[in-house]
């Protein structure tokens, strides 16, 4: 009998991230739940779903902006299960740069977190990857290609992201497919949103509501698991939002 698949998750003990976590677990994988400051939400998790299925489900702190720690997650991770057969870049950062107010602090910490870690890490994780014959989802946003007003540098970083993702399908080929997820309305920020910015954002998606962290995590698993012959693809899941912006 095949072992399962092993997939890491980063940014995974939270909000979108837990969603990913819980569906990849229901489908059969074992998961490295990757976490930064949410320690306790990780272990929360992991205990959860190692009740489930025991021994599934491992916790891994790293700081993902420091580049010496993204080897030795891998290398964690491939200890603690025996292999590596997939991992989603969703650990992600979130705010507005407005011109005028944004300094070099706020593009570097935007571009480390939403391109430049997914990068380095996805090339500390090919090689076990490609043992696998593993896969690659990132989770980058429809506003890497159209916009978001006041937040230029993030919607800069999710256009790399989303080049990233096109790239690596064509580096990693044939050994490793490479796809992204662009959401569109899922949850608010954890800072919250004004009811009136949340009602007109609704008003101009077609399918008049707001989506679920599930319909991510379910976009995730079928790229994962099910779609071997899709590869360099950025699917969105975002109520057809992306027809009218």
């Amino acid at each position: 009998m095949n072992p399962s698949p092993v997939v890491l998750v980063t940014g995974g003990a939270r909000r979108v991230g837990a969603a990913i976590v819980r569906r990849l677990h229901a489908a059969g994988c074992s998961v490295a739940i990757h976490y930064r400051h949410s320690g306790s939400d990780a272990e929360a998790l992991a205990r959860e779903l190692d009740a489930v299925r025991a021994g599934s489900v491992a916790t891994f702190p790293a700081a993902l902006d420091d580049d010496t720690t993204l080897h030795p997650l891998i290398e964690a991770v491939v200890q603690r299960f025996g292999r590596l057969d997939g991992l989603v870049n969703n650990a992600s950062a979130f705010y507005p740069t407005r011109i005028g107010e944004t300094t070099s602090a706020h593009w570097d910490d935007l571009f480390s977190a939403n391109a430049r870690a997914p990068f380095f890490l996805a090339q500390a994780a090919a090689p076990a990857l490609r043992e696998a014959g593993g896969a690659i989802v990132s989770i980058v946003d429809i506003y890497a290609e159209r916009p978001l007003a006041g937040h230029t540098v993030y919607s800069m970083a999710k256009a790399a992201l989303a080049m990233l993702t096109l790239s690596l399908a064509k580096e990693l080929a044939p050994e490793v497919r490479v796809n992204a997820v662009a959401p569109g309305a899922i949850l608010w920020p954890a800072s919250g949103k004004p009811e009136e910015a949340a009602e007109s954002l609704i008003a101009k998606t077609p399918l008049g509501r707001k989506g679920e962290p599930e319909d991510v995590a379910e976009a995730v698993r079928w790229l994962l698991l099910d779609a071997r012959y899709t590869t360099g693809q950025i699917v969105r899941v975002d109520g057809g939002r992306a027809l009218t912006i």
